[in-house]
């Protein structure tokens, strides 16, 4: 592949990531179905047609947008825990990398919880297939320290954290992240192994 076709791919890849961005952010202050292709290609200094050479529909923006962030989650996760010594650093890992997301993607979790209902019946099962990956993970992970708890006790600590850790959008946004990042992961840590 020449230099050319790979500085192409690179630009390509960016404005995507940036349509997606400015899309997240739009979403999240104004609501899916009040934001117009036009709007987030403004944002970044596109023509709303020149959306369309990488989406065909606001929707997609949508679905491309959720389903990107769960895959990354995903991946994250399982990344933590392949390189994680034991359960406990992997619970750690994990949290750590939860909180991370929650404070770096606010508006995608604003997005998320009221929008996730905008995508076709298809995005939404990839969705909520990925998520629940995410869960499986974590339980994985929890089930090794708590080997006698049932798997249905650590899936609702697992949801109860990420309920938690994900209301940052609402309830820290004006606060210094690293003191969220601290409080949020000591009480997850909290949430999770306290028997």
């Amino acid at each position: 592949m020449s230099g050319v076709e790979t500085a192409r791919k690179r630009a390509k890849a960016n404005r995507r990531a940036a349509l997606l961005d400015a899309a997240a952010t739009q979403f999240a202050d104004r609501g899916f179905a009040r934001v117009s292709l036009e709007d987030i290609g403004a944002a970044v200094g596109v023509s709303g047609p020149a959306v369309y050479r990488h989406f065909a529909n606001k929707q997609a923006v949508l679905a491309a947008m959720l389903i990107d962030v769960s895959r990354d989650l995903v991946a994250g996760g399982n990344a933590v825990i392949r390189h994680a010594p034991d359960h406990d650093s992997a619970l750690r890992g994990l949290i750590a990398f939860h909180v991370e997301f929650a404070l770096s993607n606010a508006d995608v979790i604003v997005v998320q919880d009221r929008d996730l209902d905008s995508l076709t019946a298809a995005d939404r099962l990839a969705v909520r297939t990925l998520q629940r990956s995410y869960i499986d993970a974590w339980v994985g992970v929890l089930g090794g320290i708590h080997p006698s708890t049932p798997v249905s006790e650590l899936r609702i600590r697992v949801r109860a954290t990420f309920g938690l850790i994900n209301s940052t959008p609402h309830s820290a946004r004006s606060s210094p992240k690293s003191a969220v990042r601290s409080l949020l992961e000591t009480m997850a840590l909290a949430a999770l192994t306290t028997v």
